[in-house]
């Protein structure tokens, strides 16, 4: 877990199309799943980065990283959206299909959360986004999840979406 994670603020709009609309501080980023973003004000720079950027070490660690997502079905890239402007800025994501974005403080939630492969929608700079492994091989067969979930872990703000009504 890394204490660097970018602190972000928010606002989720909507109801079953949700949006979340980030705050960014000068120099604050906020990573997101390729494709997810819906609107981004100037001063916001978008890059392409190889793994989730959470700080990987050398080119090994970003292989790694990269490799992990690979395994849940998502794309090598993802995408980092860094405020270079002098005032707080904002940039909004949607979900891909109608359900719910759930907000989660990972230093809340003991630095780490385990959800279903494809659940990851944004996060705060420095959250890493990895696999876990089902141990249980009935869940794999007939749990209908699989063998491979999302591994959200870090200090910062992480948004995950799940389709359908959340209680």
């Amino acid at each position: 877990m890394s204490m660097n994670d970018h602190e972000i603020d928010f606002t989720l709009y909507g109801d079953d199309m949700q949006f979340v609309e980030v705050e960014l501080d000068p120099g604050e980023t906020v990573i997101a799943e390729a494709g997810s973003l819906m609107m981004m004000e100037d001063e916001i720079e978008m890059e392409t980065i190889f793994g989730d950027g959470s700080g990987q070490r050398g080119m090994m660690g970003k292989l790694f990283s990269a490799g992990k997502r690979v395994l849940t079905g998502e794309s090598l890239f993802m995408t980092a959206f860094t405020n270079q402007g002098t005032e707080k800025k904002h940039a909004s994501f949607a979900s891909p299909y109608p359900g719910k974005i759930i907000p989660m403080d990972l230093s809340e939630l003991n630095g780490k959360v385990i959800c279903q492969k494809d659940a990851f929608l944004a996060a705060a700079k420095g959250v890493s986004v990895g696999i876990e492994f089902q141990k249980k091989i009935g869940a794999g067969f007939f749990g209908g999840e699989g063998f491979i979930m999302q591994k959200l872990e870090g200090n910062g703000m992480a948004f995950v979406h799940a389709g359908g009504t959340i209680h």
